[in-house]
């Protein structure tokens, strides 16, 4: 158990509680099925997606999540030579976000911190609209939703951590020490948080720790030391006393 117990979790959305990577794949099938191509692997698109959305969202910080998805199937169709690729093909990428998949986990550890007596939070890169549809699979209300579209910028930017950090002490009286931030984007999340000084939990849903890839996130070339690492997030909900030991 931490020293201090946290009264609040910060959760990264998409990598930790929704299954992005999947979601992303999934959209992107239209145009690989359209253009005859059976040589893009997912590895090799999702690594190709993590390039082209975190260049536009530096470039566009105030750009809407949706319209960021556009731009992104629009590059990575030319960066493949795509053939037969059309307007349309873009816009659908870009409203598939509310069909991304949760992780099986989620919705069970959640509702289990939550009945726990923990203030939960998301900070999320995404526009308001596609961060409603998704917390629908999520089975709780949320304390408090911040996302991009709210605070201007995308993460890694501190921008977005300081703003939810202040949200938290103006309006629930929760300071930083009593914050625990918890996500699976390293380039995301777990370094600027850290860079901080937030405690922060580390959900290594790609398995980096055991050789996995960097899927949809770009690679952070010195890792930061997150203060718990968990492969799932019943895991987390387990160690926080908020679920029973699995069977």
């Amino acid at each position: 158990m931490p020293e201090i117990r946290p009264k609040a979790l910060i959760f990264d959305c998409y990598g930790t509680l929704i299954d992005w990577e999947t979601g992303i794949w999934d959209a992107f099938q239209p145009a690989l099925l359209a253009a005859g191509r059976s040589d893009i692997t997912r590895p090799r698109l999702l690594a190709a997606y993590a390039e082209a959305e975190s260049r536009i969202e530096a470039e566009h910080p105030a750009l809407p999540y949706d319209e960021v998805l556009r731009r992104v199937h629009e590059a990575l169709t030319l960066a493949f030579s795509l053939a037969n690729i059309t307007p349309d093909m873009h816009t659908a990428f870009a409203r598939s976000l509310p069909h991304w998949p949760a992780f099986p986990d989620s919705a069970d550890a959640l509702r289990a911190l939550k009945e726990a007596g923990f203030k939960l939070f998301i900070l999320s890169n995404v526009h308001e609209a596609g961060i409603a549809e998704s917390v629908k699979k999520l089975g709780i209300a949320f304390d408090g939703i911040f996302t991009a579209e709210k605070i201007g910028t995308y993460k890694p930017d501190l921008n977005n951590f300081r703003y939810a950090l202040e949200r938290l002490e103006k309006d629930f009286g929760i300071e930083r020490d009593d914050v625990l931030h918890v996500a699976q984007s390293l380039f995301h999340d777990i370094a600027p948080a850290k860079h901080l000084k937030l405690r922060c939990a580390w959900i290594d849903r790609q398995s980096l720790r055991h050789g996995g890839d960097w899927g949809a996130t770009s690679p952070v070339e010195n890792p930061p030391q997150p203060d718990f690492v968990f492969d799932t997030l019943a895991d987390l909900a387990r160690h926080l006393g908020a679920m029973a030991p699995s069977s």
